[in-house]
């Protein structure tokens, strides 16, 4: 049943690049069935960032989200599957990882709310965005 297959947009944050945690996070993805279609470690630049995150241009906590990200490097990816963007979702668990389930990433490797480990898409139009600024035209499989 292929009714539902969404693209979704998902980063590893540099806190969970620097504790070595990219294979595992990997292999969950890899577990729920989803199809990866682009990959990439990189350092965000700040315009990418700032792009990133323009929704909350002007919020006290906006340069926090702009100089974390930008810290050290993130893995990029592209995943396809069915309801991709509410699975992710929940396969991280929630934002902050003292409340995050155990079994999710965040609950499992999350250590605070300003380094919680990953980035997910959290709508289908959001994810559409996230993809381009990621992954210009012609750079997923």
């Amino acid at each position: 049943m292929e009714n539902n297959k969404q693209k979704t947009f998902v980063a590893i944050k540099p806190d969970a690049t620097s504790r070595k945690l990219i294979g595992q996070i990997i292999t969950r993805f890899e577990n729920l069935g989803f199809n990866l279609l682009g990959l990439k470690l990189m350092r965000v630049s700040r315009e990418l960032a700032e792009k990133h995150y323009g929704e909350h241009k002007g919020k006290p906590f906006f340069e926090d989200l702009v100089a974390f990200i930008t810290s050290g490097p993130i893995v990029a990816m592209a995943w396809e599957g069915q309801n991709a963007v509410e699975i992710t979702r929940k396969t991280l668990g929630a934002t902050d990882p003292a409340k995050a389930n155990a079994g999710t990433i965040r609950g499992d490797f999350g250590t605070s709310i300003a380094e919680n480990i990953m980035h997910a898409s959290d709508s289908p139009d959001s994810a559409e965005r996230e993809l381009n600024l990621f992954f210009p035209e012609g750079f997923i499989v």
